[in-house]
């Protein structure tokens, strides 16, 4: 069910028995007009030229765009399935159509409906990867996981996964069901999942996903001023990027780029570089919806970093240096 290590990218291992996937994966959230608008066209063609330059990991979720960007990622993958790791996920879903995430929904039957539903619309068989997107705190997570277990017992799923988990319930789920994965976000600007998140799936053999590995592309270096964002860019609504937090944010990304410039690479590629060097067992699942920032991504696998510049690089983006919250304010 996992395909072979691409000729061209190097590969990584999601846990002890997870998929072999590339270095480097591709994050789908932004294909469904997250950060602005984009053709269904254009969204399908960035997946498949991704997978051409060895791409190995799509990872999507039935949320994003209400189902549609499953769609888009399976028309990608048509004619190609075994060249790709699909994960998705379930039990996190909108209040209103368009909405944000909002109700998390751990139940059984839910889970069940959620990935029978998301094997429709990717019009695949089976799941490589399937998360589960929350855990729900009014559902035990022994309850969520063990109907995932099911799902791969019947072999619509091919390995467990959890999202923005907390240590205790890693421990918990895995002890039901070995997890393959957890997807959480990481980053330069973003490292809660050093102290404590790191070290446990670590400790349990289970591979780290790294969303959000360019700061919702701040880290690239290309947006300026907040007016820059659309009115249907969601990052509006992110603390990061408003007011004065963007200016001192803003302020460190412009010595990210100067310590970029001086090694001949773009800031992404550094940001990318510091990340893959955290461990072999990060991948990174950066997005794009161009195929010129697709392979300037995929270059930062060939950057290796001196300690004392990822020594740098990681005292310049220290959590009392960056400013505002990770997540919006649910009010």
């Amino acid at each position: 069910m996992n395909p072979v290590d691409p000729p061209d990218l190097p590969g990584r291992r999601l846990g002890d028995a997870g998929p072999r996937v590339s270095a480097l994966g591709l994050g789908c959230l932004g294909l469904s007009g997250g950060y602005g608008p984009v053709s269904e066209a254009d969204a399908v063609d960035v997946v498949r030229h991704a997978i051409d330059l060895g791409v190995t990991l799509v990872d999507t979720a039935d949320f994003y765009g209400d189902g549609r960007n499953e769609e888009l990622v399976g028309r990608a993958v048509a004619g190609r399935r075994d060249e790709v790791v699909i994960a998705t996920r379930g039990g996190v879903r909108t209040a209103r159509p368009g909405g944000p995430p909002s109700v998390v929904d751990g139940r059984p039957v839910s889970l069940r409906d959620a990935c029978h539903a998301s094997l429709r619309r990717l019009g695949v068989d089976h799941i490589d990867l399937y998360y589960l997107g929350r855990v729900d705190p009014a559902v035990p997570v022994a309850d969520s996981v063990g109907a995932l277990a099911e799902l791969v017992q019947a072999g619509k799923v091919g390995h467990i996964g959890l999202s923005e988990a907390t240590p205790d319930q890693v421990r918990a789920a895995h002890s039901v069901h070995p997890v393959s994965a957890l997807e959480t976000e990481y980053s330069l600007w973003e490292r809660h999942a050093e102290a404590a998140i790191l070290p446990t799936v670590r400790e349990l053999g289970i591979g780290f996903v790294a969303h959000t590995p360019l700061g919702k592309g701040m880290l690239t270096g290309v947006l300026r001023y907040p007016g820059e964002l659309g009115e249907r860019d969601m990052r509006r609504n992110h603390p990061r990027f408003q007011g004065t937090n963007f200016a001192r944010n803003r302020e460190l990304v412009d010595e990210l780029e100067l310590m970029a410039l001086a090694r001949g690479l773009t800031p992404a590629q550094l940001a990318l570089a510091w990340l893959l060097a955290r461990g072999d067992d990060v991948v990174p699942i950066p997005g794009t919806r161009s195929r010129d920032r697709l392979a300037e991504n995929l270059a930062a696998l060939r950057v290796r970093l001196p300690a004392d510049e990822s020594r740098r690089l990681t005292e310049l983006f220290t959590a009392d240096r960056v400013a505002g919250p990770r997540l919006p304010v649910r009010r």
